[in-house]
């Protein structure tokens, strides 16, 4: 992406307080992070608050928007809602203090010698982490599955012919198999 710069925040020459900033992202961004994404037609606002305290600054993340993702039932694409929160705390620090930092969840460090802060990569992370891990269709205002019907068949047909196979395969031998009563092992055993 040429204008990469609109990610980041020079810190340094803002105020103590509470920051605004709003990201409207679109396919190019998806592109620019991730060139082998399946998503299409990215359409999301990310709101960030950003509060500059003079040790630390706190990070809120609202993303809301929509995206085109493929099912995962049915592989048809269809358009996903989204909307998430996330926080992130970027603690400063000083350059001898680097090799003594533990790394804790939600935490970053930077050093104060830095004057720029680049966030297109927590944008990307957050994107990513607000989007759920099973991508399938939603149900219509009845309450019916909106995947496509055809393959939904197909899926069901294939699965309970497989189960058919299974079941006469695989456990054909065991029927010819006698076994013994209980009374006869136990005897066996006493002896």
């Amino acid at each position: 992406m040429k204008n990469s710069r609109v990610f980041e925040i020079a810190w340094q020459g803002l105020k103590l307080g509470e920051h605004e900033l709003i990201y409207d992202l679109d396919d190019k961004f998806l592109i620019w992070k991730h060139p082998e994404t399946e998503y299409k037609q990215l359409n999301v606002q990310i709101k960030v608050s950003f509060d500059k305290q003079v040790n630390f600054f706190m990070f809120h993340f609202n993303i809301d928007g929509s995206l085109i993702v493929p099912c995962d039932r049915c592989g048809e694409n269809f358009e996903l809602s989204l909307w998430d929160e996330f926080d992130l705390l970027v603690k400063l620090n000083d350059a001898e203090d680097e090799d003594q930092i533990e790394e804790e969840a939600d935490v970053v460090f930077i050093s104060r010698s830095e004057t720029v802060l680049d966030i297109s990569d927590w944008l990307y992370e957050f994107l990513m982490l607000s989007i759920p891990l099973q991508k399938i269709h939603p149900q219509d205002a009845k309450g019916n599955e909106t995947c496509n019907l055809d393959v939904l068949t197909f899926l069901e047909q294939s699965a309970q012919a497989v189960e058919q196979q299974n079941k006469n395969s695989i456990w054909k031998g065991l029927d010819s198999i006698k076994i013994e009563d209980n009374k006869k092992n136990n005897k066996r055993s006493k002896n």
